[in-house]
């Protein structure tokens, strides 16, 4: 298989963490169910292909995400090694419960950075959405679990239209107040440049939020994913969301198209001598299994090239 030309560039860490949420923030905008035992195989295959880092299901409740209504038998049936880290995301306390008996360690909330977009996708407004993570962080912390907070709709809302950049800061500012151990700062519609990258990254580091607690989260509706990646790298971010097959997008946005595909991040960061730890080999095989599982094509552009 065809391997980028490794060329090293100034001003780039030397490694990075890839945040896989396909099986989580990509399966949950499929249409159809996926049979369990195939998000099972499909988990396994990642983490065969080197992810350390799979977000594997959601404890919202089914009537708003039934693909993953079956997270509680998914994690029973998971034997992953001690080494991979394994988040789920709860949106509250209930979900936090069922996290807890399935022995999770590691949990993310979802927050907005909109008012249209907090009432669509939490029933809440932009401040009482932290009434309603506040017990759910004060009991994961007591419990001994590890907190990622996302932060929607950072660049642009598809109601709002572009999103200040203040407001934005004052959100995560807060998640991080409340016990979050890193952000992941999302492009929910994929609208994002990277001027704007630079500035927010910059606003939070202003608010006494550095770049070791942030992580970013874009999606390619406008093809600007790898680009406004890289320009976080140049700014000292290091850990990285995407999603094998560019698999997702947002059932609460309609404009949101997929997230940036895993296969076309680890090409480039493989060309630019970047550590991930990722087979690209076992990483494009992986994602020409599932989209033969979904009946349609991998968006990824890697995928597309290197698997014909």
């Amino acid at each position: 298989m065809r391997k980028p030309q490794r060329v090293r560039a100034e001003g780039l860490p030397d490694q990075v963490t890839i945040y896989e949420v396909g099986p989580r923030d990509g399966l949950q905008n499929e249409s159809a169910i996926v049979d369990l035992a195939v998000k099972v195989e499909f988990i396994n295959r990642l983490v065969d292909a080197g992810l350390t880092t799979v977000e594997t299901t959601s404890f919202v409740h089914p009537k708003w995400v039934p693909q993953l209504a079956d997270a509680a038998e998914l994690l029973a049936t998971l034997e992953l090694p001690s080494a991979v880290r394994a988040p789920v995301l709860v949106p509250n306390e209930r979900g936090l419960d069922r996290a807890l008996e399935a022995g999770v360690r590691e949990i993310a909330i979802f927050a907005s950075a909109t008012e249209t977009f907090a009432a669509k996708n939490l029933n809440s407004t932009l401040d009482d959405q932290f009434a309603m993570f506040a017990p759910t962080v004060e009991r994961a912390l007591a419990a001994g679990l590890t907190i990622r907070g996302y932060v929607s709709m950072c660049y642009g809302d598809p109601w709002e239209g572009d999103v200040p950049i203040d407001q934005v800061v004052k959100v995560g500012a807060r998640l991080v107040d409340l016990g979050c151990r890193e952000l992941s700062l999302g492009d929910t519609i994929g609208v994002a440049t990277p001027g704007q990258v630079i500035s927010l990254i910059e606003a939070f580091g202003k608010a006494g939020v550095g770049v070791d607690k942030l992580a970013v989260h874009f999606h390619d509706t406008y093809g600007q994913a790898l680009a406004n990646t890289l320009t976080a790298l140049r700014e000292g971010v290091t850990t990285v969301d995407s999603s094998a097959g560019g698999l997702g997008g947002c059932p609460y946005a309609e404009s949101a198209t997929g997230n940036l595909a895993t296969e076309d991040l680890v090409w480039q960061l493989d060309g630019l001598g970047i550590e991930t730890g990722v087979n690209l080999e076992k990483l494009v095989a992986t994602s020409v299994w599932m989209a033969d599982k979904l009946g349609k094509p991998s968006a990824s552009r890697v995928v597309q090239a290197l698997a014909g």
